[in-house]
């Protein structure tokens, strides 16, 4: 699993080989966890706290190129 980052609310990685749609993984501190899709940014599937997806958001926003080139590199 490839930590992208860490930040204060939660750590966000990605998958090698992983399902579509490309998105990447939240995971809060308090164990639970969520997938944000890569297309709008919106939580898909589990959930963590607010906090977390707000910093998520605010991360990815200006990285989204960059993700979406590691989500096809880790695909691949």
């Amino acid at each position: 699993m490839p930590v992208l980052v860490r930040l204060q609310y939660c750590v966000i990685a990605m998958y090698s080989n992983d399902h579509n749609p490309p998105h990447f993984h939240i995971l809060g501190f308090d164990g639970r966890e969520a997938e944000m899709r890569l297309a709008n940014l919106e939580v898909a599937k589990g959930n963590v706290d607010r906090r977390a997806i707000k910093e998520a958001v605010a991360w990815a926003e200006p990285r989204l190129d960059k993700l979406k080139e590691t989500w096809n590199d880790l695909q691949s």
